[in-house]
């Protein structure tokens, strides 16, 4: 793949499942569907709490040797120890995976969004027009760009990376995920599945993410205007960041200068 940026993406880790029922146990773990996906595609999904609150968001890539799950790096171990303990007799093996493969933010032409490759050692997973995640042993790239720019490439795309200061803190339509395509909510049952869905139907969801400009903040930061707690951060790089705000904040624009709101690819 004939590159023009490359980055190392050291923020990511990787969980795999495998066994003869891993679709099928992570069907009824994730938000969304996971049994059917086809071959080839990968899938954004959440896992959360009984309480409905994501435990974490994860890019699903099904592979050779089972599925992948991408997810923030801080929370490897407490994801898979928690996870692992729903495993019961299902055949399923949770392993992390994060050493086996360096992973790579690649701008590239070429490819559809979460269509999967897998060749000469490597995973290459299409995420929007021109990049592409690649899993590839240490050293087959030589970066020439920084983590940095793939994470406000991820801001820009409205995708929301759950890592340890806000984990089991939002419901996954504060996040925006059933906008960016993490959520089934034709599937089967899935922790905290009665509570998403009773937010997506019963319109009581009161805080949605916007993406913001105008100063550097950090994910788990509080927002206030007027000594009044109005948001938290999800993700941010550089000036650019992805906060969780009472709807009434982003409907009336009122944030603290010199913060100001940008668009997002999806309407909320």
């Amino acid at each position: 793949m004939a590159s023009t940026n490359t980055a190392k993406l050291e923020t990511y880790g990787l969980l795999n499942v495998a066994g003869d029922d891993a679709r099928v146990f992570l069907h009824a773990q994730l938000t969304n569907d996971v049994e059917n996906l086809a071959p080839g595609q990968a899938r954004y999904a959440g896992w959360c709490s009984a309480k409905g609150r994501l435990l974490a968001t994860f890019l699903v890539v099904p592979h050779s040797g089972g599925v992948l799950l991408q997810l923030s790096r801080d929370l490897v171990p407490t994801v898979l120890k928690r996870l692992s303990m729903f495993v019961l007799r299902s055949k399923v093996k949770i392993t992390d995976a994060s050493g086996l493969w360096a992973q790579y933010g690649v701008w590239a032409p070429g490819g559809s969004p979460l269509s999967v490759i897998e060749a000469d050692g490597a995973i290459s997973v299409g995420i929007d027009a021109g990049r592409h995640l690649v899993l590839a042993p240490e050293g087959r790239f030589s970066p020439n760009a920084s983590s940095n720019d793939w994470a406000l490439a991820e801001i820009r795309a409205g995708r929301a990376l759950i890592a340890q200061a806000t984990q089991d803190l939002f419901v996954p339509q504060m996040v925006n995920l059933e906008l960016s395509g993490g959520v089934d909510f034709k599937k089967g049952c899935y922790p905290g599945q009665e509570i998403v869905a009773r937010s997506q139907y019963r319109g009581t969801v009161k805080r949605r993410m916007a993406r913001l400009k105008g100063a550097a903040l950090t994910p788990g930061q509080e927002l206030f205007s007027d000594g009044q707690s109005i948001g938290m951060v999800v993700n941010a790089a550089g000036d650019e960041s992805l906060v969780v705000l009472q709807v009434s904040v982003i409907e009336s624009k009122s944030l603290p200068v010199p913060l100001e709101i940008l668009p997002l690819p999806y309407t909320a």
